[in-house]
Parts: C-alpha cells; sequence; structure tokens
C-alpha cells in the first residue's frame, strides 16, 4: 500500500497490524476480550469472573488502561470555552483576540493507542472558540507545523478572510479577522488540500456565536464526533466524541435531574457519510445549526452529514446511569459511546 511522504514518516507507533474496524470487531472486541495490536490495545473491559447476575454489556464497552500523563482530558475539553482577549474598539464594537497555532503532535486516541495528528493549539480538536454575535474577531494563527495550513471559519465573512486560498507555509502567519454572524454553532477547520487529511489529521474545532440576546441558562458542554484512520487504509479503526474513545463510558458526565442540559454537537467524521448521536431515557429539542430559537424538533436521534451541526437540549425526569452513543452500532462498539450520571437534584 503507497502511502503520503507525511503518513510513511508518522507511522503510528502501537499500530503494527493492518486491522480493519471489522477485524477488530470480527476478533469479539466488543465481547470483552482485550484484542492486542502488535503489543498494544484498542482492548475493552474484561467481564471478569463469571456471575449469577446478568453480564453489564454497558459495562463492557469500555477500553482497559490510561491515558500516558499529560495527555488530552476530554472531560475539560467538555465544558472549556475560549472567550478570547477582550478589548474595545473605538468604534464601541468588541473586540476578541484569540491565538491558533498548527503544529505536528501525537495524540493518544485510546489507551496505548497514538495517532500523528495536525493540531490546533497541539489538542484535537481545537480550543472552542465562543463570542457573541456581532463582535470582530481577530485570529492571529502561525504555522509551526510541517506542511501548509489555513483555518476556514464557517459563518458570513469577507472573502479574502475565509481560509480556503491563502494557504500560510510551513513557519508563515497569517491574521484573520472579521465579524462575527450569524448566531448558531459554526466550526473552522483547515482547508488545505487534501482536505480530506488535513481534516482527518485534526486540523479542526468549534465556533460559537452566541446570539446577542442570550440563550437560557443551561449546562453546556460540547461533543465533537470524530474518527481515527490508524492505519492509513481510508477506514477508522477508532471513534469517540472528543476525542478518545469510550471516555465517557470510564468517565461519565454528572447532570443533574430537572436541569436543563444544551450539547453543541458538530460532526468532524472523515471517511464516513454519516455519523449520529442517540439518548436514552430522554428526548431532546433539536435545534439545527442553532440559529433560530424557536423552531425545533423533539427527537431522541440526530443523523449529521460531515460539518453539519446542531443544538441539542434536554432535562431529565429520572435519575441513574443513561448512555449516549452514535446509533450506527459498529461506531458505538469501536468508541462512541458514554453514559450521563443523572442524579437526584436536592430538595429545597
Amino acid at each position: 500500500m503507497s502511502r503520503k511522504p507525511d503518513e510513511a514518516a508518522s507511522e503510528p507507533r502501537l499500530i503494527d497490524k493492518k486491522l480493519t474496524r471489522r477485524q477488530l470487531l470480527a476478533a469479539g472486541a466488543i465481547g470483552g476480550v482485550g484484542l492486542a495490536t502488535g503489543g498494544s490495545a484498542l482492548a475493552l473491559q474484561s467481564s471478569g469472573p463469571k456471575s449469577t447476575t446478568p453480564p453489564s454489556t454497558h459495562h463492557d464497552m469500555m477500553s482497559v488502561g490510561d491515558l500516558r500523563p499529560g495527555s488530552f482530558d476530554p472531560s475539560a475539553f467538555l465544558t472549556h470555552f475560549d472567550t478570547g482577549r477582550v478589548a474595545r474598539l473605538a468604534s464601541g464594537q468588541t473586540l476578541r483576540e484569540y491565538r491558533l497555532v498548527a503544529e505536528d503532535r501525537e495524540i493518544e486516541v485510546a489507551p496505548g493507542v497514538f495517532y500523528p495528528a495536525w493540531t490546533y493549539n497541539g489538542q484535537v480538536p481545537g480550543p472552542t472558540i465562543r463570542c457573541t454575535e456581532g463582535d470582530r474577531i481577530r485570529v492571529h494563527f502561525e504555522n509551526k507545523g510541517a506542511h501548509a495550513h489555513s483555518v476556514h471559519f464557517h459563518g458570513i465573512h469577507p472573502a479574502n478572510m475565509d481560509g480556503a486560498f491563502e494557504m500560510v507555509p510551513a513557519g508563515g502567519t497569517f491574521t484573520y479577522e472579521f465579524d462575527a454572524e450569524p448566531a448558531g454553532l459554526q466550526l473552522y477547520h483547515c482547508h488545505t488540500v487534501p482536505i480530506k487529511r488535513h481534516i482527518h489529521k485534526g486540523l479542526y474545532g468549534v465556533f460559537i456565536i452566541d446570539p446577542k440576546e442570550g440563550r437560557p441558562p443551561a449546562n453546556e458542554m460540547v461533543m465533537m464526533m470524530n474518527a481515527f484512520d490508524t492505519n492509513f487504509d481510508n477506514e477508522n479503526e477508532v471513534y469517540a466524541v472528543n476525542t478518545v474513545a469510550f471516555h465517557y463510558q470510564k468517565f461519565p458526565i454528572p447532570v443533574k435531574a430537572g436541569e436543563l442540559t444544551r450539547i453543541y454537537l458538530v460532526n468532524i467524521t472523515e471517511f464516513d457519510l454519516l455519523n449520529s448521536f442517540h439518548l436514552h431515557g430522554n428526548f431532546f429539542r433539536l435545534y439545527r445549526t442553532g440559529t433560530n430559537l424557536d423552531r425545533y424538533e423533539f427527537t431522541d436521534t440526530v443523523t449529521l452529514g460531515q460539518g453539519e451541526r446542531a443544538v441539542l437540549e434536554f432535562a431529565y425526569k429520572h435519575a441513574g446511569p443513561f448512555m449516549f452513543h452514535a446509533h450506527q452500532s459498529e461506531f458505538a462498539e469501536l468508541g462512541w459511546a458514554g453514559i450521563f450520571n443523572v442524579q437526584e437534584s436536592p430538595r429545597v
């Protein structure tokens, strides 16, 4: 199999056998069997000794081991919003300044499974940029990677700020400046050819433009559905929300019963036409692209193509653990699954 020069030089050091995702499943990974790949493992939790109680497949879908110290933390990323360095222009308009740096970095997509990524600010996804409609956005971009890169923001902006033509060479810089519009859930990503490689390697992030009137108070979190082709066969082997397979199975997200939860959901998955989000034990209000606060669907599953996004709002009636996952079962079994741990609200 031929590879591009950058891929040959940065082969994932812990994936030796060229196992496809279907071979992973066929080998029984979902049944609690740790599947080794060249001494490492995208292994799922062993079911342990047999018990008289029914097996909990809910907990079998979980990676074993821990990420190396200093690795990306999906739990911290979930609720971290970069609102920039704020100043006021002479016109009275709010100015928000951000810094994005493209750099090559090896990331861990499951315990012991490493991937040679291209990143914004050393992480995948890049930082979640947040502002308010009408703010002046100024993004200082520096390319410390080995290849030309750019930043393309979804939204309305001048042609010379689009990121599709002004490629920034290795070692170069560029400043993007535009007014934030329209309000809603946007995203940003590299638009350098081959686009599928630059996106898949990790150059993407979430861009939230809040409406001037705001949104109702809620427990807010960002979920970017992504995946990784660890053997470069143009087919994903690892799936996740926010990069690390099964992270929110292993570290459930705490929410309170009766509390409004808002998810900013974005699909950036390459090599698969669609990805999806399904919520157990509940329905959510679905605001597609988050651009309209009045018009919504009421459902428990949403399917998105690459680049599509939606704002989900819900509150749990019952306490307990509830799964959320891709409703392509194969994706869920290869890492895209998590748990909301719903806790009873304290009585007043």
